[in-house]
């Protein structure tokens, strides 16, 4: 006769077990590390929410003041949007380098430099406009690379050094187009631009212009008197700041690369402790900011066809304060690129939408200093918070 296991006896769970068991779960649902937490505080601890909100705000504020006045027609459209793209393009390489908790005041300066390095060799040396266009991107990324090396090398603070490039670059581009042209403004390049395929299919003009003229020959975009669609297509600074954004959010949310750019912002010296390659990481977003700096500037001298020494001014300005509205924080290790290309959008409504209406356009800084303070301090309360959840 076999011995009965006494493990595998059944007896009825005394009152005892029963209290130890309720008492297991309710430490389990009091447990921090799972709780769980609501929809909407999870939505205003994302980085992007106060520029979602601060974009709804603007739309409702401009559908209820300029509604009526063709502000949200497709031509209407298409021109915040187009003012919207510029900056927004330049604003993803700004928040990038300001999560990894750097910064590029040297934005403004690149614009005009890399434009005088497209028209310069272009209507002075009879280079090929797209050669000029290569030798721009090159030259700009270079100059972002010395950046991120003098910072890494010298441990300045990045302000500083990009503040000296400021000045460097603003002085070298009207230098040489006084040296070499006898003026600051650089004529011509558009025409140029327009008879090479390259630099036309890149970055002049609007795409899809045969789907705009099917839908203005079917009524749903206007017709002007001589059969063009009022809107020809979509500007091309469009599809490149979508693509853009869309590559570096991609980067920043689903990559070992971005998971680097928020470890340096956060703790550089922890970073690099476990791993982390922290120069390199922070000396190639000074390469991509350079590179959208003389993207937005390539895209602009095809566009309106010529290179003026003061373009770009204060665009640097603008860059952090989209990064900004959209949830960067000052201090690194936090923000979304979605979150600074809401804050262009907001940026290009407003700077296009006061137009539409009676508010005279002085305000407009006005406005956009207050978006950027509120914006401060909404990102400095959602940060406590979540900071005090952990």
């Amino acid at each position: 006769m076999g011995v009965a296991n006494p493990f595998h006896a059944k007896h009825p769970p005394s009152e005892q077990d029963a209290a130890a068991a309720a008492a297991a779960g309710s430490a389990a649902v009091s447990d921090e590390r799972v709780r769980r937490e609501s929809w909407f505080k999870h939505l205003l601890s994302r980085p992007e929410f106060a520029a979602l909100a601060g974009t709804v705000m603007v739309f409702l504020v401009f559908g209820l003041s300029a509604g009526n006045s063709g502000m949200f027609n497709l031509d209407g459209v298409m021109n915040w949007s187009q003012v919207a793209a510029y900056l927004g393009i330049i604003s993803v390489g700004a928040c990038l380098l300001m999560i990894a908790g750097e910064f590029d005041l040297s934005i403004g300066s690149m614009i005009g430099f890399s434009g005088m390095m497209v028209a310069l060799p272009t209507m002075y040396f009879h280079w090929p406009i797209a050669l000029s266009i290569v030798f721009a991107f090159a030259g700009s990324m270079l100059l972002g690379a010395l950046n991120g090396y003098l910072v890494m090398r010298t441990r300045l603070p990045s302000f500083i050094v990009t503040l000296a490039f400021l000045f460097i670059l603003r002085g070298l581009t009207l230098a040489l187009s006084v040296m070499f042209a006898d003026r600051t403004i650089i004529s011509g390049v558009g025409d140029v631009a327009a008879h090479d395929w390259l630099a036309h299919a890149l970055f002049q003009g609007v795409a899809f212009k045969g789907l705009f003229t099917w839908l203005g020959h079917i009524g749903v975009v206007k017709l002007l008197d001589s059969g063009l669609p009022l809107v020809p297509g979509i500007p091309k600074v469009i599809l490149w700041w979508f693509a853009l954004a869309a590559a570096c959010a991609f980067i920043l949310a689903k990559t070992q690369f971005g998971n680097w750019i928020f470890a340096v912002g956060g703790d550089s010296n922890a970073a690099k402790n476990v791993g982390v390659p922290v120069r390199r990481v922070k000396i190639s977003l000074f390469v991509l900011t350079a590179f959208c700096s003389c993207l937005y500037s390539v895209l602009q001298v095809c566009d309106i066809g010529s290179a003026a020494a003061d373009r770009g001014l204060q665009a640097e300005f603008e860059a952090i304060i989209a990064a900004v509205i959209g949830g960067t924080l000052l201090t690194g290790g936090y923000g979304s690129v979605v979150g600074a290309s809401f804050g262009a959008l907001i940026f290009g409504v407003v700077q296009i939408g006061i137009t539409y209406t009676n508010i005279d356009s002085d305000w407009f800084r006005v406005f956009l200093g207050a978006m950027l303070l509120f914006a401060v301090l909404f990102n400095h309360y959602v940060r406590s918070r979540v900071a005090a959840s952990r």
